[in-house]
């Protein structure tokens, strides 16, 4: 074997081997991308997890609101990037407990029950306001001591939570996706799928609440979405009871 076809064979086997650790490293890269994923959204393969939707106050049965329905469609990309599988529920059906499989609960206590009922154990720091007649308080946040209004198509606020059940066996997430209006449902899933890695890096699997603003929906859709604070601490610690009124009866 000659010079030139020693060089020729050496460099072919060079070639091949820095593909093959190339192929091995992206290999790597991706699996430990992808753990790191499903353990954030606690999705191992093949595991099964709950979409939790509301429904649209009119029409049939079972009836979803348009930008709900964007925001499954979000979470369904999600799930499935995490080799795992989703079933649908109407909030009225989802009668179980949590932490069994990961739950995916989209729209605000108004219009899901279930979103009520975890805001009321999970949340006690939270109120929604759920008024049916207008005032300038309906649909407006209080988390702790601060009230979040709704201005619907201009500055619209929305909860992103993960959370976990301390004292459970069963260790895997609920997201809430709570809006004031359904377009926030959408940019507060949508905010998930965008930044849930940096959400990982920062809480790991640790439970956090997330105050967002939704800017000007009426122009720019779910898309813009300013993340306002951090307000975990305010919405686990139990808002204290109203004063007892008074009681003056006529002598």
């Amino acid at each position: 074997m000659n010079d030139d076809v020693r060089n020729i064979v050496l460099g072919v086997v060079a070639a091949g081997i820095s593909a093959a650790l190339g192929w091995v490293t992206r290999t790597y890269v991706w699996k430990r991308k992808l753990r790191r994923k499903q353990a954030f959204f606690g999705l191992p393969d093949n595991s099964e997890s709950l979409l939790v939707v509301n429904r649209g106050a009119a029409g049939p049965e079972f009836a979803v609101m348009r930008y709900d329905v964007f925001a499954l469609l979000e979470l369904a990309a999600l799930i499935k990037d995490c080799n795992a599988h989703a079933q649908i529920l109407p909030h009225d059906t989802a009668r179980q407990g949590f932490g069994e499989r990961t739950e995916f609960c989209v729209g605000g206590p108004a219009s899901n029950r279930r979103m009520a009922a975890h805001l009321s154990s999970l949340l006690p720091g939270v109120r929604v306001n759920v008024d049916a007649e207008p005032s300038p308080d309906r649909g407006s946040f209080l988390v702790g001591t601060d009230r979040y209004r709704l201005e619907n198509g201009k500055e619209e606020y929305a909860l992103l939570a993960r959370l976990t059940a301390e004292r459970s066996q069963h260790t895997r997430p609920v997201f809430l996706f709570c809006g004031q209006t359904s377009i926030t449902n959408q940019a507060t899933t949508r905010y998930l799928a965008r930044n849930h890695e940096g959400l990982a890096r920062k809480y790991g699997n640790n439970s956090f609440v997330l105050l967002l603003k939704v800017i000007n929906s009426q122009a720019y859709g779910p898309d813009v979405v300013e993340m306002m604070e951090d307000v975990t601490r305010a919405a686990q610690t139990p808002l204290p009871a109203p004063a007892p009124r008074n009681s003056h009866r006529a002598s």
